[in-house]
């Protein structure tokens, strides 16, 4: 078998409604208990996120859900041949946030494209990983000749999570802040990390004929699973030994009462290791492929706060690696943390930048919590 190469020959984002800033966020969320939040000052300080996007009104109502969202950054691929979209033989969909557990995300998107052909769906599943492993099936589609023309995306859909209907019983807890405050940074904290939005990209095995184009070079991913316990988790309860227990294995007052379908993070778990397995597995990947990290122009990290910034950069350097900050492209503080999409969106924005230029390369990492397990992705800019 001859072995192609895959280019990225476009990329699309939507983000619905207008950017919500800081000051707006409960009026879009809902105040818990009728009072602003205690913790919201202080992860909004260190997360350094400025703005965001919901998919919801003022008043809390949605305006899409996940899957459309998903389908309108698809269609802006096409937006200047709409009918172009009809040559996609694959669509690969990656979401930490399906708008529910069946049928998958990725064939409720397709169901809203109805100027598609019946093509092949796939649906990675898991968290901020779930975007790149969609990404990753539709390289892998196209290098091996299994595809022609494929679309990966990444999109979340969290504020249906954060609203404060959602969020009453969960937070309800949160009355105990003053005698247990590590409750609120647990819980409470993801409430003004977390954003909406839907990015995609158009990959074939030929290069734009005119314009830059961006080869993939490898996409490659570890899990460490296998040395630690889950950090964060949703549909589960977490027990003493460190398993999980599962949403089917309790009554339905029991999921109610305690507030098993909401989303939580084991922070000592994240401090202790999100940044060490990070090093660990980037510099086994860059070893592997033979790549110096001074060969890097543009550094895309995925980053769920601006407090682990410099963390990330310390643990380069422990790894021998060397990235300084001046190589690095964050769009954090503008979006948010949009989990399965961030990748995404940082390659969307540089892409149409005018920034990049032939022989650029552009280093992508994704860390997933959830259990530990990294993506990573060297692009190369031809024209």
């Amino acid at each position: 078998m001859t072995l192609k190469h895959v280019y990225i020959n476009d990329t699309s984002v939507f983000f619905p409604n207008e950017p919500v800033a800081n000051d707006e966020m409960e009026t879009y969320l809902g105040f818990i208990n009728g009072t602003p939040s205690k913790s919201k000052p202080v992860v909004l300080r260190n997360n350094g996120i400025k703005r965001r996007f919901y998919a919801l009104t003022k008043d809390g109502k949605p305006t899409h859900t996940n899957a459309q969202m998903t389908a309108e950054a698809v269609k802006l691929l096409f937006k200047d041949q709409p009918e172009n979209i009809k040559s996609v033989d694959l669509l690969s969909c990656g979401t930490s946030s399906p708008d529910q557990m069946m049928p998958s995300h990725a064939v409720m998107t397709h169901g809203w494209l109805p100027e598609s052909n019946g093509i092949e769906v796939v649906s990675p599943s898991g968290v901020c990983c779930a975007g790149m492993h969609a990404f990753k099936y539709a390289y892998l589609a196209v290098k091996t000749g299994d595809a022609t023309k494929a679309v990966a995306t990444g999109s979340e859909r969290f504020s249906a999570s954060l609203i404060s209907d959602a969020f009453e019983d969960e937070v309800q807890k949160l009355i105990q802040l003053e005698e247990n405050p590590i409750l609120s940074f647990e819980k409470d904290f993801l409430r003004w990390m977390l954003s909406d939005g839907a990015s995609a990209f158009l990959m074939s095995d030929k290069k734009n004929e005119t314009g830059l184009s961006l080869r993939v070079d490898w996409i490659d991913g570890v899990s460490y699973a296998n040395e630690v316990e889950p950090c964060m988790y949703m549909g589960s309860e977490k027990l003493p030994d460190g398993t999980l227990k599962g949403y089917l294995d309790f009554t339905p007052q029991e999921i109610m009462e305690r507030s098993i379908l909401s989303i939580k993070q084991d922070v000592n778990l994240l401090s202790a290791n999100i940044i060490r397995l990070g090093g660990i597995g980037l510099k086994a990947t860059l070893d592997k492929h033979g790549i110096d990290s001074e060969e890097i122009d543009y550094f895309l990290p995925h980053m769920s706060s601006n407090f682990f910034r410099e963390k990330i950069f310390n643990g380069l350097i422990e790894n021998n690696m060397n990235i300084p900050y001046e190589k690095w492209f964050v769009n954090l503080s503008q979006v948010g943390n949009v989990g399965a999409a961030s990748s995404y969106l940082m390659v969307d924005e540089l892409f149409h930048s005018g920034r990049l230029k032939a022989g650029d390369k552009l280093l992508l990492l994704v860390p997933e919590s959830s259990r530990f397990s990294y993506m990573y992705a060297l692009l190369t800019v031809v024209d």
